[in-house]
C-alpha cells in the first residue's frame, strides 16, 4: 500500500480499500476538471497517484441518476463527487478529511503553488481543503 492511501486510511478512520477507492475517484476528478497544467503535476508528484487515478478514474463519473443530475446542475462537479464518495459510505466528515490529507500529501509532493493553483480551477473545492 502506499504512503497516501495508509496516511489517508490511518489518520481520516476508513478502510484502506475504501481510501485507495476514494482517492483514485477523487484525483480522476481532480484530473478532469482542475487546471491541466498543476493538475498533471501533482499527480505525477504523488508516488502512487497516476495509478490510482487509472484504476479508479471512471468509478461512479457520470451516474447518479435524477439526484446526481441536480446536485451537479446546482454545485457543480464537487457536489456530484460527494454523491459519489457518499455512494461508497462515507460520511461527509470523512469526505472533509480525505479532501484535506490528500491535499496536504499532495504539497508535500507537489508543492503549494501548484495544489493552490488545482484548488482554485475547480469552483467550490476549497471550501472541503
Amino acid at each position: 500500500m502506499n504512503e497516501l492511501v495508509s496516511r489517508v486510511a490511518e489518520n481520516v478512520g476508513i478502510a484502506p480499500d475504501v481510501a485507495e477507492k476514494a482517492i483514485g475517484m477523487m484525483l480522476g476528478f481532480l484530473q478532469r476538471e482542475a487546471d491541466d497544467g498543476a493538475v498533471a503535476k501533482m499527480i505525477e508528484a504523488i508516488p502512487g497517484a497516476s495509478e490510482l487515478v487509472a484504476k479508479f478514474n471512471g468509478e461512479g463519473a457520470g451516474g447518479g441518476g435524477l439526484l446526481g443530475g441536480l446536485m451537479a446542475s446546482f454545485g457543480g462537479g464537487v457536489m456530484a463527487l460527494g454523491q459519489q464518495l457518499m455512494s461508497q459510505g462515507l460520511g461527509m466528515g470523512e469526505i472533509t478529511g480525505l479532501a484535506k490529507e490528500t491535499m496536504a500529501v499532495a504539497r508535500e509532493h507537489a508543492g503549494d503553488e501548484v495544489v493552490d493553483t488545482v484548488i482554485a480551477s475547480v469552483p467550490g473545492l476549497s471550501q472541503f481543503v
